[in-house]
């Protein structure tokens, strides 16, 4: 696996730690480990997502969805059965797991919903209107500061 050095970056910027933070932990993540449970990652509208987790063989009471500090966090034990089973082939994987996803700012988590052996969990981002684009209006004759006097427009 390829090796980083982020210390340059974090010395020649300001403000952009999370970007430096999300970098280390996409270099630093094994990739065989993050095989299961799959998943996708779906664009439903222009401000909506979906992420749908593949965990046949859970119930809901089996499984977690937390929100913990800008990550969504999934996660499933499987419960002790009782009685002794004897499997001659045991295909289905119900070993535990926890599945990290970094949420943008602004993205909350409307619902989830099992269904079919998928975890369907509902995104949406909400912009603030602070943080929304707006239109500046382009005045005409004098800009007129508090402190000074009546100025020609350039």
């Amino acid at each position: 696996m390829r090796s980083f050095d982020l210390a340059p970056l974090y010395r020649a910027t300001v403000g952009f730690d999370q970007i430096a933070d999300l970098m280390d932990r996409v270099l630093a993540t094994e990739v065989g480990r993050e095989s299961y449970p799959p998943y996708n990652i779906e664009k439903t509208a222009d401000d909506t997502y979906r992420i749908s987790i593949a965990v046949a063989g859970f119930s809901e009471d089996e499984l977690t969805v937390e929100l913990k500090e800008h990550a969504l966090v999934v996660s499933g034990r499987k419960a002790e059965e009782s009685g002794a089973r004897t499997y001659l082939h045991r295909g289905i994987a119900t070993r535990a797991f926890e599945r990290r996803f970094t949420l943008a700012d602004h993205v909350r988590v409307t619902g989830a919903a099992a269904e079919n052996g998928m975890l369907h969990i509902e995104l949406k981002r909400e912009v603030p209107e602070a943080l929304k684009p707006r239109q500046i209006e382009i005045a005409r004759g004098l800009i007129r500061d508090e402190a000074q006097e009546p100025r020609p427009v350039n």
